[in-house]
Formats: C-alpha cells, sequence, structure tokens
C-alpha cells in the first residue's frame, strides 16, 4: 500500500437533461483532479480559486470518503496526504460533489489494493451522493441511464451509452451559486397525473433519440415539468431560454443538475453563433453576468495514474 501516489481524472458532468429526472446523466470534457497517497500525517491541500474556502482537515469530503473506504475494507484508516483541483466551477450544477466522492473513493481503492469493484464503488458513490445520475456519469463517462434500486444495498441498474457524433454543448454558467438543497426545496411534494405522464413519455423519447443519434429529436424531448418550472424562479433567464433557445439555433436546452447552470445543446458553428447571441441577450436583460464553455461529451469516465514513489 505505501509508496503509490494515485492521481485521478473526473470528468465533470450534468444530470436530469430536462425530464430525466434523477435518472439520467452525462459527462463532460471538463475535470476535476485528486492526487493521493499515505503518508505520516494527513494533509489536505486545495489548488486553485474554484476550490478555496473547502476544508484543509480531516473534515474535507475526500478525507472522509477515502477513509471510509478503508473502513469498510476492514483496514486501519491510515493519514493520507491530499491534493485537489478543479476546472469545473462549484455548487453550479455540473457534479462537483459526484465528482469528489468518486474521485476520493477510486483513489483510496487503489491505496488499499483495491478491495472494491468498479460497480461497488459505483454504488458507494451513489449510497453518499443519493441518487445515481451525476455518479455514473463521473465513474463511467458517456450517457448513464440509472435508477435506485428497490432494495437498499442491490446493485444498481444502469445502462451506458456514448453520446451521439456531433454533440456539442453551450454551458451556461451564471455568475452565482445555487445549493442543491435549496433547489430541491422548491419543488412540490405530489405531481398531477398528466405531468407524471407527461416526463415518462418525453424521458423515454429523450433516451432513445440520444441512443440512436436523432439530435432532431431532442428540443421536443427535453421538454419537462417535475423540476424546471419550480426551479425558474431561482434562475433569472431560465425560462426564456428553455422556451426559445431551440428557434436560435439549440437543439435543445435544460437546466443542469439543481442549476443554476443552463444548458444548450448544438452541432455545428452556425447554430453556436446565433444560440451565444441569443443567451446574450437573455442574461443581459437580467443583468445576470455570466461565463460560457463549450463542452464536448467524456466517453472515458474517471482515469487512473500510478506513481511509484
Amino acid at each position: 500500500m505505501n509508496g503509490q501516489r494515485v492521481k485521478v481524472t473526473i470528468p465533470a458532468t450534468t444530470a436530469n437533461l430536462g425530464p430525466g429526472f434523477d435518472a439520467l446523466g452525462m459527462a463532460f470534457q471538463l475535470y476535476s483532479f485528486v492526487e493521493m497517497e499515505i503518508s505520516d500525517h494527513t494533509t489536505v491541500e486545495m489548488m486553485g480559486k474554484e476550490l478555496q474556502g473547502t476544508p484543509t482537515d480531516k473534515n474535507n469530503l475526500l478525507y472522509k470518503v477515502a477513509a471510509g473506504l478503508f473502513q469498510e475494507a476492514g483496514l486501519a484508516i491510515p493519514e493520507l496526504a491530499i491534493r485537489a483541483s478543479s476546472d469545473a466551477p462549484l455548487t453550479r450544477g455540473l457534479g462537483s460533489s459526484a465528482a469528489a466522492i468518486v474521485g476520493a473513493l477510486v483513489a483510496a481503492n487503489h491505496l488499499a489494493g483495491e478491495p472494491f469493484t468498479r460497480e461497488q464503488l459505483f454504488e458507494k458513490a451513489t449510497r453518499l451522493e443519493g441518487h445515481p445520475d451525476n455518479a455514473g456519469a463521473s465513474m463511467f463517462g458517456g450517457i448513464i441511464v440509472a435508477t435506485m434500486p428497490e432494495v437498499p444495498g442491490d446493485p444498481i441498474p444502469y445502462v451506458r451509452f456514448s453520446a451521439p457524433a456531433g454533440l456539442q454543448t453551450l454551458v451556461v454558467i451564471p455568475d452565482f451559486m445555487l445549493s442543491t438543497e435549496k433547489a430541491r426545496n422548491v419543488l412540490p411534494q405530489v405531481y398531477s397525473k398528466e405531468d407524471v405522464v407527461y416526463n415518462v413519455g418525453h424521458s423515454s423519447l429523450l433516451v432513445a433519440a440520444l441512443a440512436q443519434g436523432r439530435l432532431d429529436l431532442m428540443g421536443r424531448a427535453m421538454s419537462d415539468r417535475l423540476h424546471q418550472p419550480y426551479r425558474a424562479k431561482l434562475v433569472p433567464g431560465l425560462n426564456e431560454i428553455l422556451d426559445k433557445a431551440t428557434e436560435h439555433g439549440a437543439l435543445g436546452a435544460a437546466l443542469s443538475g439543481a442549476g443554476p447552470t443552463i444548458l444548450c445543446f448544438f452541432s455545428s458553428d452556425e447554430e453556436l453563433e446565433k444560440l451565444r447571441a441569443f443567451v446574450d441577450r437573455v442574461m443581459k436583460g437580467h443583468d445576470i453576468s455570466y461565463r460560457v464553455m463549450i463542452l464536448q461529451p467524456d466517453e472515458n469516465g474517471v482515469q487512473v495514474e500510478i506513481h511509484q514513489r
């Protein structure tokens, strides 16, 4: 176990894609990095502005997740030297907590001698994260369709497939944070049968369209009635972008996870040009400062490098 430094690269992710609430996720080529090794004493180094303000002691999520893995493997919890950085912004709906959990689990599993399979690590990540969409996309890459098992502790049923060729994403990141808890608290406890049936149909169509590369169906398939209408009051500009993006070059649009990041999918430079101008008008109309990224799907999931000391 000693003498190894593990470096893990984890993709950022998006969840829901509109109607696939807590069931559908996709990985992006935007990465977080976790380095971990067994040491004489625990140190936690958070690199870069995205991770400023996170704990740098044993209260850090990375350490707690790693310690839990050693414990579950029946091993003594070692002192760990941890270093992390992220190109993905935190609390913006791009799977930062899932990436941290997956990164810590995979790194610690290697240091522990790999007592758990990748599937078991996915189950642990889902248990810690609460739902399988971000965790699955971080772990396996591509597009993940998953649901929680009916019996706690059973394997998580999921399907992974590659994103359609040519699919790109204009990622609109407003300059404010939105906690998942706050975004969940605005959702109703009860839905009408009509809204549930609506989402079942649209999420089913979306999965089929993505699996078969039917980009022409994405705009209609991505409509949602379970979470986006309720979260719109927390994200200025969201309603306009969801309603009108397809008229301005988008294949489809969605709130990324719990938000506030908004996704606009496209497949050509011509579409992108129209989209950027449209998004800029909407965000400026609400006096919201923001930045954009253009992201491609990640097909690899979490990647591991082992360095011998």
